[in-house]
């Protein structure tokens, strides 16, 4: 499925015909024909690797440089627009969120919505990764004389070896447990509470405390961390939706659209309309 919406592309995973079902394996060669300058909405995953050259990818409006050795992992909701391929080489593994046993999901933090979007595996590691994604390749693209629902099986058991491999080095969620009950909490309820005091009380620690373990963990104090979640989610619903500022204002629990188009202003450098204006020509 392809949706256009208001300049997003909202991607819906679809295998191609007569071959197993959940996962594609492509060449960078192949996406050149199939992606659009536009941003996207994937519902399912993208993991990326380059073997030469480099591309520039834009990851919930956000600009990343891929070279050879790093990782570039998009999760299904994230934004992304990708950069011209030119004569960079790699390859693009695609999958859906329920194609890995759970054993292996849980293991690599497959759901963990702050999971990192780059990679930087140590050198030894790249070897491995290497041989990895080649062997995942080979076996997507080389002739189908096993019955379909073994390969299946043994594609899923070789992304589970990659994946494995890759989460160690930035697949999991980072911090103490001070920090990552913050995160929850900010994720369950940026919407409704921006004060950093309210959460400190109902963790039960000073906003100092709270703070101290943001900026090891995150690299931006508590409240920082507060204004970040909810302008990113500001920025999707501009990006994704046809509601009104004043709509979006209700949604992320601002008490009009002057108090919500102020506070976006403050920390992004544009209005919310001249934001959406950016991303929906």
């Amino acid at each position: 499925m392809v949706k256009n919406r208001q300049g997003i592309v909202e991607l819906g995973f679809a295998a191609p015909a007569g071959m197993p079902g959940g996962i594609e394996v492509l060449d960078l060669d192949r996406v050149r024909g199939r992606v659009g300058g536009g941003p996207q909405r994937p519902t399912f995953h993208h993991l990326l690797s380059l073997r030469a050259g480099t591309l520039r990818h834009t990851v919930d409006f956000a600009a990343v440089m891929l070279t050879p050795g790093r990782w570039l992992w998009v999760r299904p909701g994230q934004v992304q627009q990708w950069g011209d391929p030119g004569t960079a080489e790699g390859t693009l593994v695609l999958f859906e969120p329920d194609f890995l046993d759970p054993a292996t999901a849980a293991a690599v933090h497959l759901d963990d919505p702050h999971a990192a979007v780059v990679h930087d595996p140590a050198p030894s590691e790249q070897a491995a990764l290497v041989d990895s994604v080649t062997h995942l390749d080979r076996v997507f693209t080389g002739p189908g004389r096993m019955p379909i629902e073994v390969r299946q099986a043994i594609l899923r058991h070789l992304l589970s070896v990659l994946l494995l491999q890759l989460a160690p080095t930035g697949g999991g969620p980072h911090g103490g447990d001070t920090f990552l009950r913050f995160r929850d909490a900010v994720e369950r309820d940026f919407n409704r509470n921006r004060r950093l005091e309210d959460y400190a009380h109902r963790l039960g620690y000073s906003a100092r405390t709270l703070s101290r373990a943001t900026q090891a963990a995150a690299g931006v104090n508590a409240k920082d961390y507060i204004d970040r979640r909810v302008v990113l989610e500001a920025k999707r619903l501009l990006a994704h939706s046809e509601h009104t500022a004043a709509q979006i204002a209700a949604r992320l629990g601002f008490t009009s659209a002057t108090n919500f188009s102020k506070y976006f202003h403050q920390r992004t450098g544009v209005t919310p309309i001249m934001f959406r204006g950016t991303v929906r020509p």
